[in-house]
């Protein structure tokens, strides 16, 4: 005779085994049944797009700058994702799909805002950005060198003014009145002649 202790942790080890081969049968089976519903369909590859923010005159970095991305469809901005700089001056963004257009904005205070478009192309990018300083804005009340118009010295635009006692350009000279008008046209404060009523 078994003892009654024996036999039932001997029938349990059978009922468990019993029920994990009706699972793993059951498991084969709905695997290879047909698919129904919605099909899924895989997100395009993305890409690792690390920013980095400079100041353009000694390169140390920029902390807390605002780095938008705005994803492009054509012309039209589908939204925007907006990160800050860490204390390396960095910000990194992996969800942007491959193959499409990103208009970059960085906004930094005391900084000029900067804007590209950028092609993702790569798995992996790195872009490297040096921001500069506002920069000062023409006044016409502060003296400036006499060659000086708008904030531009004259070498800029290749246009410098004549030098003294030569005679000046054709351009700006005044013009003379046209042969086939009548002398009273010449002269501003000549009324022109009416007819006389009768």
């Amino acid at each position: 005779m078994i003892p009654m202790q024996r036999r039932f942790p001997c029938r349990l080890s059978l009922l468990v085994a019993a029920f994990g081969l009706i699972v793993t049968l059951l498991s084969a089976h709905a695997q290879d049944a047909p698919k129904r519903g919605r099909k899924y369909k895989s997100p395009p590859p993305t890409a690792r797009i690390e920013v980095t923010v400079l100041r353009d005159v000694n390169g140390k970095p920029i902390e807390n700058a605002a780095v938008v991305f705005h994803p492009m469809q054509g012309e039209r901005d589908k939204g925007n994702m907006e990160l800050k700089t860490n204390e390396d001056g960095k910000a990194v963004i992996d969800v942007l799909p491959m193959g499409d257009t990103v208009r970059l904005q960085i906004i930094a205070k005391g900084f000029q805002t900067y804007g590209e478009d950028y092609k993702i192309d790569k798995a992996e990018m790195a872009i490297e950005i040096k921001m500069k300083r506002p920069g000062e804005q023409y006044s016409i009340y502060k003296p400036h060198d006499a060659g000086e118009v708008g904030g531009k010295s004259p070498d800029a635009d290749k246009t410098a003014a004549p030098a003294p006692g030569a005679a000046p350009p054709a351009s700006s000279a005044t013009p003379a009145p046209a042969a086939d008008k009548p002398a009273d046209a010449a002269k501003p404060d000549a009324q022109p002649s009416q007819p006389q009523s009768k």
